[in-house]
């Protein structure tokens, strides 16, 4: 036997024996996971139901693509067949979509007899997966969120006041997601309010169907709280403006975040994750309204989310953080510094180029704004293939995910 193949042999053979983390999505995000642990010496499997660039990455030990994990049961399938597989005993899950992260909080008690389970109980992660309860318990404690409406019928939506644009989006996003590859929509009258109201109730329920005002302002309204939360407190957090998302209007994911101090942040989220008995990974999305300066509460993620590695390059290294609580180490409280900036260039440069084309942003502005980023969603230059193996997947994730 080779010495090359004698050492994977070895760190095979250490991996069985040390716990380590089972990374469930293999994109950008699982990505970032499986770095910031492997860097670490920590093991690392990614399993997936799509063909993805984590298990490029020299950092990920052990890799499993499964037929689907868009259902409960197909997750806690594919969870037996990895563990039965790679023997994973003790190992901490790290579910990165909301779908997943339903079936591990609604099976909790089950898959803890097999792995660590940081993820929340269903009580609440239920809060922050159905958005009719994110707004209603944000409004009962006094948190700002957008004037809301839960039209149950068409005739209902005789009620709302349309003083200015509206949105329809879905109180569950997997439920309408994947159906349209969309957020939500906008309406800017009455007509366009029945019919986008028409359109979502073919897919989803009329009772999942929230009518939001839409608040005003561009990317640099757009702010986030993260953090990893114990007990009601911040172990390390991260307050981020969002300057670009894709797509622009309703973005699916940041493509350009920058830290920044938002101390005004910590408090209401704080607040709200305390009524949740919140412990794990978290992400708060906020907007300031241009008319009045207020921040108000769009979406709450009981995951990881898109850009967490910038965290780490900013003092936070939040998957770390949570693998070392989860097996009883210590951590030390941290707080990331402002002025450091993440990108992910597939996303942010072709959504730049409809931009400019369409007179929203100009050329110089944006080859401006690149200057400076410390961090990408990607490329690394200790782990390049998975950057090399996103550039042969962006046409299948162009159609099947709109990047």
């Amino acid at each position: 036997m080779s010495t090359t193949a004698t050492s994977r042999a070895s760190r095979r053979a250490a991996s069985s024996r040390t716990p380590g983390a089972l990374v469930i999505g293999g994109d950008y995000q699982g990505l970032g996971i499986a770095r910031s642990l492997g860097r670490r010496g920590i093991p690392v499997a990614v399993l997936d139901d799509e063909v993805s660039i984590s298990p490029r990455s020299r950092y990920v030990q052990r890799s499993l693509r499964v037929p689907s994990l868009r259902s409960s049961e197909a997750t806690m399938d594919a969870l037996h067949e990895a563990a039965r597989r790679f023997g994973l005993d003790g190992w901490v899950l790290f579910p990165t979509r909301e779908e997943t992260v339903a079936a591990v909080a609604q099976n909790r008690d089950e898959l803890a007899r097999t792995f660590r389970v940081p993820t929340p109980t269903w009580e609440t992660v239920e809060v922050a997966w159905d958005k009719r309860q994110t707004y209603q318990v944000a409004e009962r404690l006094g948190i700002g969120v957008p004037r809301c409406w839960f039209p149950r019928s068409e005739a209902d939506l005789a009620e709302i006041a349309l003083d200015s644009p509206v949105i329809i989006k879905p109180a569950i996003k997997e439920h309408f997601f994947y159906d349209t590859g969309a957020k939500a929509w906008r309406a800017n009258d009455r007509a366009e309010l029945v019919e986008k109201f028409r359109l979502a109730t073919k897919i989803i329920p009329a009772d999942e169907v929230i009518v939001q005002e839409l608040v005003p302002g561009g990317g640099d309204r757009q702010l986030a709280y993260c953090a990893f939360v114990k007990d009601g407190e911040p172990v390390g957090s991260m307050t981020v403006v969002r300057r670009r998302q894709h797509p622009s209007d309703f973005g699916r994911a940041s493509t350009l975040v920058e830290t920044v101090d938002l101390p005004e942040l910590e408090e209401p989220s704080l607040r709200l994750l305390r009524e949740m008995n919140y412990y794990g990974l978290v992400e708060l999305e906020y907007k300031r309204d241009e008319r009045d300066g207020a921040v108000k509460l769009l979406d709450v993620n009981a995951r990881t989310w898109g850009y967490h590695s910038l965290g780490a390059a900013a003092g936070v290294d939040f998957p770390t953080l949570l693998f070392r609580d989860q097996m009883g180490l210590s951590v030390e409280p941290c707080r990331a510094r402002a002025g450091v900036r993440w990108a992910r260039l597939a996303t942010d440069m072709p959504n730049a180029v409809r931009d400019i084309s369409k007179r929203r942003l100009r050329a110089r502005d944006y080859l401006r704004s690149l200057r400076g980023i410390d961090v990408g969603a990607v490329w690394s230059t200790d782990d390049p293939l998975p950057a090399v193996a996103e550039v042969g997947l962006l046409p299948f994730l162009a159609v099947r995910r709109g990047l």
